[in-house]
């Protein structure tokens, strides 16, 4: 097939690249030129802008186009409208975000999605993100109606991750020592390993899949304490895992999601579900998941390859969790069930 990849060879989009060139797909990539330009040399590159420069996508035809990089309507809507009528299928990558609140477990598609009252909006925050992807799906569904494959992804991790949301545990772990682990190790937890969501995103893309679906894993609920465990396992470290109460945390203005990655408190009621959405419709056409412990060691191989020197995107910062272990041992009511 001839894809059309929107976006850049940085996280999802490499993983992408990488699973349809291994497929035998012809790709095409369309993005400014600025992440890894020098990756895949056997790939056509065709540079511009969403923002007023798609001329290098006219006059030309795919059987499909995977969009990486929608977050403004109005960019999306323009897109889509002029591919319409030389491409066959379009993807789109959103977000669980998109959905009106996680207070209850086991959101699947048909669940409420957010609104904006002012729909021309386009400052990206934490509270117009996901009701910006909503926007994007129709209008990409107005242009390629019954054409349109929309995957609300959620948490993506694996090597080559920008983010640190993830890469922080394998790392942290394999560093030994005395690890603080928020909340109680039944906390449950969800995530997709890039090269699981893009192999899968490549087979739905040839089947000519249409539709919505939801798209996290695993398939079998995974709790917190079993995550930092098969980090453990993996790093083989010198590790003592010391989970502390979320009240403590809280009260000691630790931020959840940042300074501990994948740590929501369970106190909060409107998240009760944001780590227990349904991807069963996903996972029944063919969302497979290879086992936590190689994506832990294979994300934990490639950090080891970044300069000792990485400003980490998210994760405490060593002495800050020093600090805060210090305090909470020093307590007589420490401990978690």
């Amino acid at each position: 097939m001839k894809l059309l990849l929107l976006g850049g060879p940085k996280f999802l989009g490499r993983a992408l690249i990488d699973s349809g060139l291994q497929r035998g797909h012809r790709l095409t990539v369309f993005n400014r030129g600025v992440t890894n330009p020098d990756l895949y040399p056997e790939v056509e590159k065709l540079r511009g802008d969403r923002e007023g420069n798609l001329e290098a996508l006219r006059n030309r035809e795919w059987d499909a186009v995977i969009d990486t990089c929608g977050y403004v309507p109005r960019l999306v809507t323009a897109t889509a409208g002029l591919l319409a009528a030389s491409v066959e299928r379009y993807t789109f990558i959103s977000s669980l975000s998109v959905y009106a609140h996680s207070r209850t477990p086991g959101i699947d598609e048909s669940g409420a999605v957010g609104r904006l009252e002012d729909e021309t909006a386009e400052e990206i925050t934490g509270e117009t993100y996901g009701p910006l992807k909503v926007l994007c799906e129709l209008a990409v569904e107005r242009a390629f109606p019954g054409r349109a494959l929309q995957v609300r992804a959620g948490l993506i991790v694996g090597p080559f991750d920008p983010s640190d949301r993830f890469t922080y545990w394998p790392w942290r772990v394999s560093r030994g020592g005395s690890v603080l682990a928020p909340g109680r190790p039944a906390t449950p937890v969800q995530f997709v390993d890039v090269r699981d969501l893009a192999d899968w995103i490549i087979r739905m893309v040839e089947q000519r899949r249409a539709g919505v679906y939801n798209a996290t894993g695993p398939e079998k609920p995974m709790t917190m304490g079993a995550l930092l465990e098969a980090c453990r396992a993996v790093s083989k470290g010198q590790t003592e895992l010391v989970w502390v109460e979320e009240g403590f945390l809280l009260k000691a203005g630790v931020a959840p999601w940042s300074e501990l990655p994948l740590w929501i408190p369970e106190s909060d009621p409107d998240s009760a579900g944001f780590s227990a959405f349904d991807s069963s419709k996903a996972i029944t056409a063919g969302l497979s998941f290879r086992p936590v412990e190689t994506t832990v060691r294979d994300t934990l191989a490639w950090a080891a390859t970044r300069p000792s020197d990485w400003q980490w995107r998210a994760g405490l910062d060593p002495d800050r969790e020093a600090e805060l272990l210090s305090r909470w041992q020093g307590r007589s009511d420490n401990m978690v069930e």
